[in-house]
């Protein structure tokens, strides 16, 4: 006799992915084109859950790179990359990492290139963000809410 369990099976979809929000700026052109070129960058990124209806969540991940040389900001671009994901039959322990780290590592090479093209097309040296961790993110991501947790003055 075949076994039967009550539980449901877990189903991960992509419903949709999107660009939800674009922002280039090039504060000191046209003058940055002729400097010497010797940027710094400056590289952030961010999260966002919202819980839909029907196990459906929109997860959205925004990029924001500064790229400076010597004293003037060269570019300043920001991307905010989404999708809308379903999630079915995962308890709540096993949500928090699909869309805290499962989630934005679909997302990031989208991003990723959209990056890219802007900054090409606003006529800058091709910029390639690194690979991110999102699992290292979101495990320090939990770490430091665990310490400001009230009541957490040991660590076990």
């Amino acid at each position: 006799m075949a076994e039967q369990t009550n539980s449901e099976e877990k189903q991960f979809s992509i419903q949709k992915i999107y660009t939800k929000d674009i922002s280039f700026e090039t504060p000191a052109s046209p003058s940055i084109f002729t400097e010497k070129w010797e940027p710094t960058v400056d590289f952030n990124l961010g999260t966002n859950v919202e819980s839909m209806d029907n196990n459906l969540y929109e997860v959205s991940l925004t990029v924001t790179v500064t790229v400076k040389t010597a004293d003037k900001t060269a570019y300043l671009v920001e991307v905010c990359q989404a999708g809308i994901f379903t999630l079915n039959g995962f308890n709540e322990q096993e949500t928090g990492p699909m869309v805290g780290s499962f989630c934005p590592n679909i997302l990031f090479p989208y991003a990723r290139e959209v990056v890219s093209d802007l900054v090409a097309k606003g006529g800058f040296p091709q910029l390639l963000l690194a690979p991110v961790n999102f699992d290292a993110l979101y495990s320090q991501h939990l770490q430091q809410a665990q310490q400001q947790a009230p009541g957490s003055d040991t660590v076990n």
